[in-house]
C-alpha cells in the first residue's frame, strides 16, 4: 500500500477583489512508496509548493482544495477538520520548510523551539523534552548542541538554521519527510551539506521523502522518482533515469536543456583573443578591513586581490557568502574606500586608497569616479527589490537619464530602443514591476543598466533568484549585448556551474583572497586549489548521466 495517494487534486486561491476562486492546480495525481525518494520539479508558479502545503493543509490565505482526494498511510486527510491535523503534522509527516530566516522564531532560543516540537506528540517533561532537543541537534551535526541550544536564530549561519528545521521536521520520526526547496537560500557547498544530511536522515530512519525543487541536477542526484509540474498540472513522472534521459514532454526537454552543468565552455572570439592587450577593467591589490560594532574586533573581508578584465570579455568572480566578492563589487564601484590599492579603468585610477589633503582633491576624485559611473551599469541580484514598484517600465528606465539632465525628447526615443534592445515590447512602457515575472524585471534591470551606453556592465548576482530555464534566457540576452555592443562584464556569482559556458575566465574566492584565477576551461577541468575542487564537487546532479539510486 501507497503511503502517499493523491487522487485528481485541485487546489484554488480565491480573489481579493474579485471573490473568484483562482484554480492553479489541476488533477494531480501520484504516489509515495514507504522509504521513497520522489522529487516533484517546475519553475515559481508550476504549483509544486502548492501541492505540498495541500497534502498537510497549510495552504496560505485564501487557499483551498477544489476537489481531488489526498490519502496517508491508508486514511483519507482531504478533508479533515482543522482540530485534526495538529496530531497528523509531525507525528506522521514532517516538513522542512524553504527559508529557516520566516520559519523560526526570532525571539525563542534554539532548544525551545526543538523542544516544543518534541512535547508537541508526547507529554514527556519539559526537562527530557530540552535533552531529547539537544541530542536532535546533534544528530543533524550541529557543533556544540549545548551552546547552540541557548542560542537565538540569528545568531546561527544559514546553514545551521536549516539544520535546526530539520531537526524539528525529524523531531517526531514521521513516516513521511516534505522538503520544500530547503537549500535554495544556501550556497552550494552548504547545500550539498544539507542534502546529504537529508539523505541520512531518511536513510537511518526509513522515512519517505517528497523533495520540492526547482532544480533538475538536484533532483537527478537525490530522487528515486521524478515529477515534472508546469501550469498547475503534472506533464511527465517517472523513473529518474527514465524521465531525464528519455523525456517524452517538451518542458521537461526545456529544462533539461536549461541547466548549466554541462554547457559548452564559451570560446574567445577573434576580436577578443585580438584585444586581449586591452585590459577595460583592473584591480590592484586591493584590501579592504571592517570594525565589527560594538568590539575591537577587525573583519579583513578583501585581502591583496588584484585580477584584470580584458575588454569584451566575462571575467566571473565566483565564492560563497563572505567570500569577499560583493565588497569588491562596492570597492569597484567606489561605494566604500579601499584600505589599499586600487581599481583602473583604462588604465587611470578611477578608486584608491586616497588620503584626506583637502576639498579640491577630494573634488578631483569625486570627478573621476563619477566619470567612471557613466562607463559602468550594475545590474543588481534582486529585480524584485531593485525596482521601485510605484514606477512604469517607462519612469524605471527614464530615472538614471532624468537624473543627470537628459532632455526629455531623447528620454522618449531612448527608452523604446533599451527596450529594444532587452528583448522586451515597447507595450511593456506602463507596466508595473508586480506585473511582470522575474525575467522580465531583470530584462528592465538590465536596459537602465544600458542607459548611458556603458563600456562595463557588474552583474551582482543577476540569475540568482531566477528559475534555471529564465536563468538560461538571462544569461543568452547578455551574451548578445556584449557580442553587439563590445561590452566587458565583471560577473559575481556563488555558482561556479553558471558561469562555466558564459564567463572566458574566473577568480575564485576565499575568505576574501582570491585563491584561483584562469581560463574557465582550465579551472573546471584542472582545479589547482582544494576550494575550487570543493565548490566544483558541490554542484550536485549529473542530468546527462543518471544512476538509479
Amino acid at each position: 500500500m501507497s503511503l502517499l495517494r493523491v487522487s485528481d487534486l485541485s487546489v484554488g486561491y480565491v480573489n481579493p477583489k474579485t471573490k473568484i476562486v483562482d484554480e492553479v492546480v489541476t488533477s494531480v495525481t501520484f504516489d509515495v512508496e514507504p522509504g521513497e525518494r520522489v522529487a516533484i520539479v517546475g519553475e515559481s508558479g508550476s504549483g509544486k509548493s502548492t501541492t505540498a502545503h495541500a497534502l498537510i493543509n497549510l495552504l496560505a490565505g485564501g487557499g483551498r482544495l477544489l476537489g481531488g482526494s489526498i490519502t496517508l498511510d491508508g486514511r483519507e486527510v482531504a478533508h479533515l477538520p482543522e482540530r485534526a491535523w495538529p496530531a497528523l503534522r509531525g507525528k506522521h509527516v514532517g516538513l522542512v520548510p524553504q527559508d529557516p530566516g520566516v520559519s523560526l522564531d526570532p525571539v525563542v532560543r534554539i532548544g525551545e523551539q526543538v523542544a516544543e516540537a518534541v512535547r508537541q506528540h508526547t507529554r514527556i517533561p519539559k526537562r527530557f523534552a530540552r535533552a531529547r532537543a539537544v541530542d536532535l541537534l546533534r544528530e543533524v551535526g550541529i557543533d556544540n548542541p549545548e551552546g547552540r541550544a541557548a542560542q537565538f536564530p540569528h545568531e546561527l549561519s544559514g546553514g545551521m538554521r536549516q539544520r535546526v528545521l530539520i531537526a524539528i521536521a525529524i523531531a517526531s520520526e514521521p513516516e513521511l519527510i516534505i522538503a520544500d526547496e530547503p537549500t535554495s537560500a544556501l550556497d552550494v557547498t552548504v547545500q550539498r551539506k544539507i542534502l546529504d544530511l537529508l539523505d541520512q536522515v531518511v536513510e537511518k530512519s526509513g522515512a519517505a521523502w517528497l523533495f520540492i525543487t526547482h532544480d533538475l541536477s538536484v533532483a537527478a542526484e537525490r530522487s528515486d522518482r521524478i515529477i515534472v509540474m508546469h501550469q498547475g498540472t503534472i506533464v511527465e513522472q517517472g523513473p529518474t533515469e527514465q524521465l531525464l534521459n528519455s523525456p517524452t514532454h517538451e518542458y521537461t526537454r526545456r529544462l533539461l536543456a536549461a541547466d548549466p552543468t554541462h554547457a559548452p565552455y564559451r570560446p574567445f572570439s577573434s576580436e577578443q583573443t585580438a584585444k586581449n592587450t586591452s585590459v577595460a577593467l583592473e584591480v590592484r591589490d586591493l584590501s579592504k578591513s571592517f570594525a565589527l560594532r560594538g568590539t575591537k574586533s577587525v573583519v579583513r573581508a578583501v585581502q591583496d586581490v588584484s585580477f584584470s578584465v580584458p575588454r569584451g570579455q566575462t571575467l566571473a568572480l565566483v565564492g560563497e557568502s563572505g567570500s569577499g566578492k560583493s565588497t569588491i563589487t562596492r570597492l569597484v564601484l567606489g561605494l566604500e574606500r579601499p584600505d589599499r590599492g586600487q581599481v583602473l579603468c583604462d588604465g587611470v585610477a578611477v578608486v584608491g586608497a586616497y588620503a584626506r589633503s583637502g576639498w579640491t582633491a577630494h573634488r578631483e576624485v569625486l570627478r573621476t569616479l563619477k566619470g567612471f559611473r557613466r562607463r559602468a551599469g550594475l545590474v543588481y541580484q534582486n529585480p524584485y527589490a531593485s525596482l521601485d514598484p510605484s514606477f512604469s517600465v517607462f519612469e524605471l528606465i527614464a530615472e538614471p537619464l532624468r537624473a543627470v539632465g537628459v532632455p526629455q525628447a531623447d528620454i522618449d526615443s531612448r527608452v523604446p530602443e533599451l527596450l529594444d534592445a532587452v528583448g522586451l515590447s515597447r507595450d511593456f512602457t506602463q507596466r508595473r514591476p508586480r506585473a511582470l515575472s522575474g525575467g522580465q524585471r531583470q530584462r528592465v534591470a538590465i536596459a537602465r543598466a544600458l542607459a548611458f551606453d556603458p563600456e562595463i556592465l557588474i552583474l551582482d548576482e543577476p540569475t540568482s533568484a531566477l528559475d534555471v530555464s529564465v536563468q538560461k534566457q538571462i544569461l543568452d540576452l547578455l551574451v548578445t549585448l556584449q557580442e553587439e555592443r563590445g561590452l566587458t562584464y565583471l560577473f559575481v556569482t556563488h555558482d561556479l556551474a553558471v558561469v562555466r559556458g558564459f564567463a572566458h575566465r574566473v577568480v575564485v574566492m576565499s575568505a576574501g583572497e582570491a585563491v584561483e584565477e584562469g581560463d574557465t576551461r582550465a579551472v573546471f577541468e584542472q582545479p589547482q586549489h582544494h576550494y575550487t575542487r570543493e565548490l566544483l564537487a558541490s554542484r550536485t546532479g549529473d542530468v546527462g548521466s543518471v544512476s538509479v539510486r
